[in-house]
Order: C-alpha cells, then structure tokens, then sequence
C-alpha cells in the first residue's frame, strides 16, 4: 500500500510539443474521480519526476530512460499513448517483467481513414487539382495527360505491408470499396482476416509489390524493417503503383524514393512519416509532384483523448482485478 494508504500510483507524464499530444486538464481529474482507490499523479514536465517514479507501480508516457528504469523499483506495467514503441525498448526493460501496452487500437482506425483519404488523393489527383485551383487554372486537360490518369478504386489492388491493428481496419475499409486486398504478414499461415485474400511470407513481398496498385507500409519498425522499401523493391512494383506509408518512416529509403518518383519509375506516393521529423526544409522530398506528404497527422482526431481515457480506464480495471490487459505488447518481438 502506499503511504496513503491508498491501492498504487499511476503516474502520468506525457511531455510534447505538439499540444494534442498532451494529456488535457480533465485527464487526470477525471481518472481519480473513476479510481478513488488509485494515487494518481500528473507531471507535465520529464523533470523531477524521479520519487514519483520510484513509487509508481503504472506508469502512462511516451519514453522512458534506461537511468529512469533503473530506479523505478515498483513499477509493474508501462502504457505508452502510440501505436510505435521502439523507442522503448532498451535492453534492461525488455528482458524486465514489467508489462508493455500501447495504444494501437485507439490510433488505428483513424490513421486506416487517412489511408482510404490519401488513396482517393493519389487515385482522383486531388493535389494536382488544388495546386492548379491556386493558379487559377482550368487543368483538366493537364491532369488527364499526365503520367498516370486518374483511375477508379473500386478493382484495384491493396497490397498491406503488416496486418497489425492498422493494417485490419485499412482491410476492413478498403473491401468495402471494392478492393482486392493481398497483404504481407510475419505469420502467413493464420486466418485470413476480413476483407483480405492473400497473404505473402516476408520473403515474398516483392510477388505483394508486383501486383498492388497501392502499396501501404503499416509495418512496425523492427531491424528487420529499417529500410524495408528501397531501390530494389521500387524496381519491382508497377510503373503505375503508389505507395503510402503510415507506419514509420524509416521504413523507406528516402533517398531511392525521390530517385523513383522523379523517374517515374513509380507513379506516386503519400508520406505521413519520415526519418527525420519535422521533416527539414531543404529535404528533396518537398519539390517532388507526385509526393503527397502530410505532416504526420494520420492519427490526429478531435476525440483522441477521449479514445485514449476509454482504453486506459478499461486496462485500470482489469489491472486491479487481475485480468489480462488489452493491447499487451510483445517486448521481444517489439510489437
């Protein structure tokens, strides 16, 4: 019991300079009215948070230092608020029996609605429609001539690069478009799930690439993904194919992309990560035409922490009751 002679402490501590990112006011309140029986502690700052830690037996943040695990004595279960939790997974608390949750179920739907978004973008050539809207031009002439045509939807190929959360709800979606959905997945023998009607080894992922019309990386990032799309496998998609990425963006070799789409060597892209964020203002990748890129915003909604407080309240009480948790990460496989 802790001094108080309350049950345990959760310690909150989501810092960001984004400010959607942050927890809002009514977080915390709203969370200790729900547990009265929980000590829970709000910091806005990373800085001393230090005795709050090494009490903390839950503890609900975006990062946590290898010095900082060393001294959290009680803590029993991280929940990160993202989907990614690469950022965690140092050696001493991967190897440690401290449970790992994140938030891909509060994220993937929305990011897989950023994904249909930016397939009917990249299908119906609303950028190049809006660019030539600014110029006070009547361009249907100039878009039906360019590279690739706009196209239908409904009988292309999706080809997921991971079934994860994402990856589902993007199937889910796009079978109801009409989509022939094929996906590339660590575990290619389990059930197929909705809407999709393939599914490749890792090993096979350039017979994915040579029959998709779009290609969407929703892959976690691993060392076996780090450059996962590169020169050679932009070789073997279509000439016609696009490629998204919602996943992370060293998923892509940037440098090979902007070679293929200055080329054409692929029709186009929509990038919502990148290797370095923000992405600098001297990167290549922004004078490219037939790169859509979004400022990392897949995932923002107006009720995101509304989405955020229904999961951790639920993994509250089914801690406390010592059931099992939801969205339990697996820390070696790093998913």
């Amino acid at each position: 019991m802790s001094p108080n002679n309350l049950l345990m402490k959760l310690l909150i501590v989501v810092h960001h300079r984004f400010d959607l990112w942050n927890a809002p006011g009514w977080f915390a309140p709203r969370l200790r009215s729900e547990f009265p029986e929980i000590e829970i502690v709000h910091s806005e700052s990373y800085d001393g948070i230090e005795d709050d830690l090494a009490s903390a037996e839950v503890f609900f943040t975006f990062l946590l230092r290898p010095e900082q695990f060393a001294t959290a004595k009680k803590l029993r279960w991280l929940h990160a608020p993202t989907a990614a939790v690469h950022q965690l997974l140092f050696p001493e608390f991967v190897n440690s029996d401290v449970l790992l949750t994140n938030a891909r179920e509060v994220h993937a739907p929305v990011v897989a609605e950023h994904v249909i978004a930016m397939i009917f973008a990249l299908a119906k050539k609303i950028p190049e429609a809006a660019l030539l809207q600014q110029k006070h031009l009547w361009g249907q002439s100039e878009i039906w001539h360019r590279s690739s045509h706009p196209r239908e939807v409904n009988g292309a190929t999706l080809g997921l690069v991971g079934l994860g959360s994402i990856g589902r709800h993007v199937a889910e979606r796009a079978s109801g478009l009409g989509m022939r959905i094929i996906a590339v997945r660590e575990h290619s023998e389990k059930e197929l799930p909705h809407g999709v009607q393939q599914v490749f080894a890792p090993p096979d992922l350039d017979q994915l690439l040579s029959q998709s019309d779009y290609v969407v990386l929703a892959a976690p990032l691993t060392a076996a993904t780090r450059g996962l799309m590169n020169a050679e496998r932009f070789a073997a998609m279509k000439s016609s194919a696009c490629l998204i990425n919602v996943g992370r963006g060293p998923l892509i070799d940037e440098t090979a992309l902007a070679t293929a789409l200055r080329s054409n060597q692929i029709a186009g892209a929509a990038l919502d990560v990148f290797e370095q964020e923000p992405l600098p203002s001297e990167s290549p990748l922004w004078d490219l035409p037939n790169l859509l890129i979004t400022p990392h915003t897949a995932a923002l909604t107006d009720k995101l922490w509304e989405r955020h407080y229904a999961l951790l309240s639920e993994n509250l009480r089914r801690y406390v009751a010592l059931q099992p948790l939801l969205d339990v990460v697996d820390k070696q496989k790093g998913y």
